[in-house]
């Protein structure tokens, strides 16, 4: 296994109030939490070879605060129509359209998809039992075969899930 996938569920964002689900902004504590994540990666030392988010603006909003903290340029972030309310089926095939020198993957985007595709393609028993795998800003690394298109059930090694609330005490 030498490749990472890296699903990052969007920050904490404002509660519908009218407005469309998809211009959903960050609220004050999703930003903070964005900012925690990309911290993590950088005392890490991980850095993603393509960052691919889901157009809402609370995903992008999202991914543009991680690539400001790792020093990502916001016009290499590749916006993915695919990767909103589109499905399993359609997050795996944003995948397996990455080309096969990247091997580092960061992928934003939004629930139920990005716990689903957790739980296939880790397919770990221990994992179905856990109620909200995914809250809100919350990055899990994932382990992949060699080839982005064979995301087959039970392929992957999740390597790690990194909660921002587990980085720094709660505030609010």
């Amino acid at each position: 296994m030498s490749r990472e996938l890296w699903l990052l569920r969007h920050a904490k964002a404002e509660q519908l109030n009218g407005a469309e689900d998809f211009d959903r902004n960050l609220k004050k504590r999703g930003k903070r939490d964005a900012t925690l994540i990309g911290q993590w990666l950088n005392e890490n030392d991980l850095r993603p070879d393509v960052v691919i988010s889901s157009p809402a603006l609370r995903a992008i909003a999202t991914a543009k605060i991680v690539c400001d903290v790792i020093g990502i340029n916001h016009k290499d972030i590749r916006q993915e129509n695919r990767l909103y309310d589109e499905g399993l089926y359609r997050v795996k095939t944003v995948l397996a359209d990455c080309p096969k020198q990247f091997s580092r993957v960061l992928l934003v985007g939004h629930n139920p998809e990005l716990e689903k595709l957790v739980t296939c393609l880790v397919y770990d028993s221990e994992l179905f039992e856990v109620k909200k795998l995914l809250p809100t800003g919350t990055l899990a690394r994932l382990s992949l075969p060699d080839d982005w298109s064979l995301l087959n059930q039970g392929c992957a090694t999740l390597l790690s899930m990194t909660q921002p609330k587990t980085l720094v005490e709660d505030e609010d």
